[in-house]
C-alpha cells in the first residue's frame, strides 16, 4: 500500500543575527542616555539658579550664622514660583529675601530669570512657523519627570503672541522713511478673510526692497490707498521726486496716487494683470496665441515697435473679440511706462509687474493660512505686519539693481518734461 504524501507546514523560526541584536540595544542605550543627560542639564541649572539666587541674597544679608548691625535685610525662607524656561514656565525653589524695614526684596537674577520677553518671542516663533496654539506645548523640549509646564495653554500662548505682535506693529509702522531714496513703490492687496490689507513696498536706488506699510480695509478703495500714502508721507517719504508706480491697475490705487503724487508719479501697469483680464475675453483656443503675441510685444526694443505690435493685435480681432480689445486698449499707455523710460534686461522684467510684491503677499498668507477666524481689523493687522516683517529678513536685491542709475536719470528727466506734467 502506497504510503499518502501529506504536507506539514514547518514553522518558521526567525533567529536574530547578532550585530543586529546589538544595534538594538544600542539604539536603547542612545535613547537612555539622550533622556539622563537632558535631565541632568536641566537639574543642573536649576541648581545654578539656586546658587546665583543665593549669591544676591549673600550680598544683600550677609554671611549665613554671623551678627552684623548694618545688615539691611535678612533671610526669609523660600517659597515655590514660577521661571521662564524653553518656551513655558516651570517651577522652581525661589529664595526670598526681606528689607529691615519691612516688604519684599527682589534678587536681581530673579527678575531676570522672571521676565515675559523669553516667553514672548518664543511664542511668535512658534506661531510664524506654523504651530498652531493647541500645538504649542508639545512642540518643546520635554522637561524632566516631576517638572510641571506651565503657561502653555491655548489661551496663555495666545495672550502672548497678542502682546508681542501688537509692539512689533507699532515700532512697525511707525519707523522713519525719510532716509530712504525710493525711485519704485509697487502698491498691491490682498485678502484675509473679510479683510483687505493694502502693501507697500519700496525699492531704493541699490535695488533693495523695503517694507514701508500696510493699512487694512475692507476693499483696495480711494480712501484707504490714499491714507496709506498719507502715512507714509507723515513718516518721511518725499513727494517731490520723480517716483515709479507698479500697480495691478485697480482704479482705487490709481486715482490715490494722481492725487497725492500728482505729476512726479509715472505709472506702470502690471502686465501680467493686464494680460489676464485681456485672455479673460477670448476663447481658450485663442488665449495661447494672443498670449504669445502681448508677450512679445511687451517684450519689443522700443516703446513704437510696442505699440505697433499691439495695434496689429487690435485691428486682427476687433471685430470678432471686441471684449478683449477694450481690455488691451484700457490703461495702454501704463503698459508701456518703462519702455518709454527706455528700461530693459532684468530690471524691465522685474518692473514690469507686480511680482516682487506678489512674493510678498504669498509670504503674508503662508504664515496666515492656520488662521481660520479673524476677530477683527486689528487682528489682520497684526498678523500681516508680523509676516512681512518675518519676510523682510529675507529680502534680497531685485534683479537689474546694477541698471537702476541709468533708470533713474531716465525717471527724473521724464517728469520735468512740461507735455507729461501737463498730462
Amino acid at each position: 500500500m502506497a504510503k499518502s504524501a501529506t504536507k506539514r507546514r514547518t514553522k518558521e523560526v526567525v533567529v536574530a543575527h547578532p550585530s543586529a541584536t546589538r544595534r538594538v540595544r544600542l539604539g536603547e542605550v542612545l535613547v537612555q542616555a539622550r533622556t539622563a543627560l537632558r535631565e541632568i542639564v536641566v537639574g543642573a541649572g536649576f541648581q545654578v539658579l539656586t546658587a546665583m539666587l543665593e549669591e544676591d541674597r549673600e550680598a544683600l544679608c550677609g554671611p549665613r550664622h554671623r551678627q552684623s548691625a548694618a545688615r539691611e535685610a535678612y533671610r526669609h525662607g523660600s517659597e515655590e514660583a514660577p521661571v521662564v524656561l524653553g518656551g513655558r514656565k516651570v517651577r522652581v525653589k525661589k529664595l526670598r529675601v526681606r528689607a529691615a524695614t519691612g516688604g519684599e526684596v527682589m534678587l536681581p537674577t530673579w527678575r531676570d530669570v522672571t521676565r515675559e520677553d523669553p516667553l514672548e518671542e518664543r511664542a511668535v516663533e512658534q506661531m510664524l512657523l506654523g504651530i498652531s496654539t493647541r500645538k504649542y506645548a508639545r512642540s518643546l523640549e520635554p522637561l524632566p519627570p516631576g517638572a510641571d509646564s506651565l503657561a502653555v495653554s491655548r489661551s496663555s500662548v495666545s495672550r502672548r503672541f497678542v502682546i508681542r505682535t501688537t509692539q512689533q506693529v507699532e515700532a512697525f509702522l511707525s519707523q522713519p522713511l525719510d532716509g530712504l531714496d525710493l525711485p519704485v513703490l509697487m502698491l498691491d492687496g490682498t485678502a484675509l478673510g473679510d479683510h483687505v490689507l493694502v502693501v507697500a513696498l519700496g525699492i531704493d536706488s541699490e535695488g533693495h526692497k523695503h517694507v514701508l506699510g500696510v493699512a487694512e480695509g475692507s476693499t483696495e478703495s480711494h480712501g484707504v490707498c490714499q491714507a496709506l500714502l498719507r502715512d507714509l508721507i507723515e513718516r518721511g517719504l518725499v513727494v517731490e521726486r520723480a517716483r515709479l508706480f507698479v500697480i495691478d491697475g485697480g482704479k482705487g490705487i490709481r486715482k490715490a496716487i494722481r492725487e497725492t503724487f500728482a505729476g512726479w508719479a509715472l505709472i506702470q501697469r502690471c502686465q501680467v494683470h493686464k494680460m489676464r483680464n485681456i485672455l479673460d475675453h477670448l476663447p481658450g483656443s485663442k488665449r495661447a496665441v494672443i498670449g504669445a503675441a502681448l508677450r512679445k510685444a511687451w517684450s519689443a526694443n522700443s516703446e513704437h515697435e510696442a505699440r505697433k505690435q499691439l495695434a496689429a493685435i487690435e485691428r486682427r480681432f476687433e471685430s470678432q473679440h471686441p471684449g478683449a480689445v477694450g481690455a488691451l486698449r484700457e490703461g495702454l499707455d501704463e503698459t508701456l511706462t518703462l519702455l518709454t523710460l527706455g528700461a530693459k534686461g532684468a530690471l524691465y522684467r522685474t518692473l514690469c509687474s507686480t511680482n516682487p510684491i506678489e512674493n510678498l503677499q504669498g509670504a503674508l498668507k503662508r504664515v496666515a493660512k492656520r488662521v481660520r477666524r479673524w476677530r477683527g481689523g486689528s487682528m489682520a493687522l497684526r498678523w500681516a505686519a508680523t509676516a512681512l516683517m518675518e519676510a523682510e529678513k529675507r529680502f534680497r536685491r531685485i534683479r537689474g539693481y546694477r541698471e537702476i542709475a541709468v533708470f533713474n536719470a531716465s525717471l527724473l528727466s521724464s517728469v520735468t518734461d512740461p507735455i507729461r506734467q501737463s498730462a
